[in-house]
């Protein structure tokens, strides 16, 4: 069978419903969130079961045409864009999005990988559950492309990243065969733990269809504050006493630069400032529990008496609405739009350990003035040593010129010093294409090995998201 053959025959495999052949449609699959890429596919496919998949693979393995997976395409790095035209495929997984269980009793709930992420929060609320895995995208990014990135966002601090989140796996390999992983037992010591291969590969190594996913008890109490903050070291001192006060109770400890905090106010309609004056630091603190006695507001207004004895909170609001709850949210929801609005920013993802967040944020601003200018954008989920540290162009400069100049040297500069103090250039946002170069730079040579090791073994003909992450894939 030529390749027309094999595309015929995926074709009719899924049949028309399966096709993407509208070209807004297609154009949408081909573009990547951010438009850092515009990619090219011979072919955009929709299956709708896990056998259909499995035909997909064993095809496109056996004739060596690479396949592109895709969730909701909401990924920061071009690790769902396809670029071949001839020898590359699209599988989308929208269509594979039913909630397969949902056992209360276990704490568990089984969706298939295509599910919206926002409808599973809903699925586990009407039980009176909650699935904890929240960010900005959570309206439209699915299910898989969350455990295939090890996503982060709102609440690692407390519940972890996907990776954390997920007691199973349903994966489809390379050459068709079906990987079923779906027990959801928080115990079995029988050997590799197969299934975390996959979760933060990517795409690279095989497709998740469905997971088995770990719930909690939903919260009934919580106490949201916006605080204004005399530093970054006097925010990770806050942390600490943040999780004494609540019984470790602390869900989210966001930091928001007031640069940050100005760009929402300046850029995004609706937004107002929480506080009557303006500051350089704040953060976002949010107590939850299942409990609604639980006594969470005496433990933030102990946090707040602590932070003003030490000189460490300047001022602060606290939430006594949920709108207001979610006006709080908002500002820092809405930073991402706001750079947009602003003509975009260069977007860093790096991690240090907590205890060295004020040592990284005075160097990185030492190093990068002595580089260039630039507007700063830092914020990021503090609370697990994630900083989005992002950099805008100057004031009347154009944009894309900086990002394709001096913004080079100076996102070079933010991940080198993130990576030679311990930490790491992508902390949740994952590899894709873009950080590719970053990989091979700083991974150490035998974590480089090990992962070309694993990709031949699972994919050998080398078909599985072409040129994304693993060196010479």
């Amino acid at each position: 069978m030529d390749q027309q053959g094999v595309l015929q025959r995926i074709r009719e495999l899924v049949g028309e419903a399966g096709l993407v052949t509208d070209a807004p449609a297609r154009q949408a699959r081909l573009v990547d969130e951010r438009r850092l890429y515009h990619g090219q596919a011979a072919l955009i496919v929709r299956p709708d079961s896990v056998d259909q998949i499995a035909s997909i693979l064993a095809l496109c393995n056996e004739h060596h045409i690479g396949v592109v997976p895709q969730g909701g395409n909401t990924g920061y790095c071009g690790g769902a864009t396809p670029f071949d035209a001839e020898r590359q495929i699209v599988v989308c997984l929208d269509r594979l999005n039913r909630i397969r269980e949902i056992d209360p009793v276990a704490f568990t709930m089984t969706v298939e990988a295509g599910l919206v992420l926002a409808k599973a929060q809903a699925a586990a609320a009407e039980h009176n559950l909650l699935f904890p895995l929240s960010m900005g995208s959570e309206g439209s990014c699915q299910i898989g492309g969350n455990l295939s990135t090890n996503a982060g966002g709102l609440a690692v601090l407390r519940y972890g990243t996907a990776r954390e989140l997920a007691l199973g796996l349903e994966v489809v390999l390379p050459d068709g065969r079906v990987l079923s992983e779906l027990k959801g037992l928080r115990k079995d010591n029988t050997g590799y733990p197969l299934t975390q291969l996959f979760m933060g590969a990517e795409g690279t190594l095989g497709i998740i269809t469905a997971a088995v996913l770990k719930l909690f008890p939903a919260a009934h109490a919580i106490e949201t504050a916006w605080l204004a903050v005399a530093d970054i070291e006097a925010a990770c001192r806050l942390l600490g006493v943040a999780r004494q006060a609540s019984g470790d109770a602390l869900s989210s400890f966001e930091y928001v630069s007031g640069a940050s905090a100005e760009l929402v106010l300046d850029q995004v309609a609706d937004t107002r400032a929480p506080l009557q004056e303006t500051y350089a630091h704040y953060v976002l603190v949010e107590f939850t529990s299942p409990d609604s006695a639980s006594g969470l507001r005496a433990g933030m207004e102990r946090l707040l008496e602590v932070g003003m004895e030490h000189g460490w909170v300047l001022d602060g609001v606290l939430a006594e609405s949920g709108p207001q709850r979610d006006a709080l949210w908002r500002l820092r929801e809405s930073i991402p739009e706001a750079e947009k609005h602003s003509g975009g920013a260069i977007k860093h993802d790096v991690s240090v350990a907590v205890g060295r967040i004020p040592e990284f944020a005075a160097r990185l601003a030492a190093e990068l003035k002595v580089l260039g200018d630039y507007r700063p954008s830092g914020y990021g989920h503090i609370g697990d040593g994630n900083l989005h540290y992002n950099l805008l162009a100057p004031e009347g400069t154009d944009p894309e010129a900086f990002k394709q100049g001096a913004g080079r040297q100076l996102s070079r500069a933010v991940h080198a010093l993130a990576v030679s103090m311990g930490g790491s250039f992508s902390a949740e946002h994952g590899v894709g294409i873009l950080k590719a170069p970053d990989l091979v730079a700083y991974k150490s040579p035998v974590a480089l090995e090990m992962m070309k090791t694993v990709k031949r073994a699972l994919d050998p003909h080398g078909i599985m998201n072409p040129g994304k992450m693993v060196p010479g894939s």
